[in-house]
């Protein structure tokens, strides 16, 4: 089966939203919003392996593509996520090359690269019933790296550029504090910072993204030329809806901030 948010990213804006609640009740109810992917956030949730197969299994029946991050590029993890079906995959805090070749080789098949080959009790392979699986497994893998600091930012080229990266995403929130200016993914450096990296990760032939709640800085980095971008977060989106309702009750003649991320 052809990997449909690999091919659609290339020919036009993609728009989704962070999940954080690690829960699979709540990643359905999402996934029948009209987003183009859902991110399932393994790294800043109390997501685990089974969470993430049962969200996986909760959205399959809607036109949604489920991204997921794992806390860590460790390759046996990379192994499971693959073998229960997660084809697109965002690997935190990438800072090199050497890092990035290593990350691609622990998703494919050999001799690409050394993924263990268990298809035959793989979900992904519907536990057999997909006998060109191992085949086509390679190229429908859609592989995105996420730069978080300056280190990465200083190797961004040489990422992008590695066979087998599909994609950049850029985590304004690690950035600006690597950048010095902790909790400002808004600071005009960072902006521009990110400007320039979706410019040299365009010229490397590779799509880029981003996540920002913030509508207008959302669409400067569309219009900067990012193929895809989180716009939201689950946890966000209930918090600031709970406190809103609250406040409307208790405190009707003030306002009330709300809180993006």
């Amino acid at each position: 089966m052809k990997n449909l948010f690999k091919q659609k990213v290339a020919q036009e804006p993609l728009y989704g939203l962070w999940l954080a609640l690690a829960d699979q009740y709540s990643a359905e109810i999402c996934a029948g919003a009209g987003f183009d992917f859902l991110l399932l956030d393994g790294e800043h949730s109390p997501i685990d392996l089974r969470t993430i197969l049962g969200q996986l299994q909760a959205v399959a029946a809607y036109d949604v593509a489920p991204i997921v991050r794992p806390p860590t590029d460790d390759g046996v993890l990379i192994k499971q996520l693959l073998d229960i079906g997660a084809n697109n995959l965002l690997i935190p805090m990438v800072e090199s090359a050497e890092q990035a070749r290593r990350i691609v080789a622990s998703t494919r098949y050999p001799p690409q690269g050394f993924r263990g080959v268990g298809s035959g009790i793989a979900r992904a392979a519907r536990w057999g019933n997909d006998p060109d699986y191992m085949l086509t497994a390679n190229d429908n893998i859609c592989l995105i790296l996420q730069i978080e600091s300056v280190h990465g930012l200083d190797n961004l080229e040489a990422i992008a550029a590695t066979d087998g990266v599909d994609g950049i995403f850029f985590g304004a929130v690690d950035l600006s504090a690597s950048m010095g200016f902790l909790g400002q993914p808004d600071h005009p450096e960072v902006i521009r910072a990110i400007d320039d990296a979706i410019r040299t990760v365009k010229a490397c032939g590779k799509f880029a993204g981003f996540l920002s709640a913030d509508q207008a800085i959302s669409k400067h980095f569309r219009d900067q030329g990012a193929n895809f971008a989180a716009i939201g977060v689950d946890a966000l989106l209930l918090s600031n809806a709970a406190r809103s309702l609250a406040h409307v009750f208790k405190h009707p003649h003030t306002l009330i901030e709300n809180r993006g991320y």
